[in-house]
C-alpha cells in the first residue's frame, strides 16, 4: 500500500461506540478509540470513499494499536482457530497468570483487554529486565534490539523464548503456527517508546 505497517493501520472500525463482531456487541468507550488517533485521513476519489487510515506515533499507544492490529486487526471479541482471545490474542494460561478467569466476560470488555495488555507488558518487562539491560542497542541478524521489540516478541512467543533468541544471538528462534517469529517481531515493533509502563512482578487484574 506504500505505507509503513508499524505507523499506519487500516481503520476497520467504521464508527465509535458499539462494534459488532461474531454476532456479539462489544462496548468500546470513546476514550479507547480516540486516544489512539493522531490523524484520521479521509478522502474521496471519483465520488467514493477511499480506505481510511490511522497514523500513529511511536509511543505506547502506537505500539499497542500496531500490535493489536497485527494480532487481530484490532477486533476485541475475535477468537482464532487455536483459541487465542481478543484484540491482543491472549492465551487462557496468560490470562490466568494475570488473574483473569472469565474469558467470555474478557471478550466482551474492551477496557479489561486494554488493562490486561498493559499488565502483561509490565510483567514481560520484569521477566526480561536483565536482558533489556544487556541487549538493547545491540544488532542481531540485522535488527536493532529495542525494548519494544523485545516486549512484542514476548507477547508472541513468551519471554523465555525471547531470552533464548537473544542469548543465542539469533541462532535459536521460535515460530508460532502462523509462521511469526521472535526475529520478525523484534524488527516490526522496533523503536517504540513504552517507558511509561513500569516493570512489575506478578501484576494482577
Amino acid at each position: 500500500m506504500g505505507v509503513t505497517a508499524s505507523l499506519i493501520i487500516i481503520l476497520v472500525l467504521t464508527s465509535f461506540g458499539t462494534f459488532n463482531f461474531l454476532n456479539k456487541n462489544v462496548e468500546v468507550p470513546d476514550s479507547l478509540v480516540t486516544s489512539a488517533i493522531e490523524s484520521l485521513v479521509k478522502s474521496k476519489q471519483n465520488g467514493a470513499n477511499k480506505t481510511n487510515y490511522i497514523k500513529l506515533d511511536k509511543n505506547f499507544i502506537g505500539f499497542k494499536e500496531a500490535l493489536g492490529f497485527k494480532e487481530s486487526q484490532g477486533r476485541y471479541d475475535t477468537i482464532n482457530r487455536y483459541g487465542y482471545l481478543g484484540k491482543y490474542q491472549f492465551g487462557k494460561n496468560t490470562l490466568q497468570l494475570l488473574g483473569i478467569n472469565d474469558t467470555e466476560a474478557f471478550l466482551l470488555n474492551a477496557e479489561m483487554q486494554e488493562k490486561a495488555f498493559k499488565l502483561n507488558v509490565a510483567r514481560n518487562k520484569w521477566i526480561l529486565r536483565r536482558d533489556i539491560k544487556r541487549f538493547v542497542g545491540k544488532n542481531i541478524n540485522g535488527t536493532l534490539v529495542t525494548e519494544s521489540g523485545m516486549v512484542a516478541a514476548a507477547h508472541l512467543a513468551g519471554a523465555g523464548n525471547v531470552k533464548k533468541y537473544l542469548r543465542s544471538y539469533g541462532r535459536t528462534d521460535f515460530s508460532d503456527k502462523f509462521g511469526s517469529t521472535v526475529a520478525v517481531y523484534l524488527r516490526q515493533f522496533e523503536g517504540y517508546d513504552i517507558s511509561n509502563i513500569p516493570q512489575e512482578n506478578n501484576p494482577q487484574y
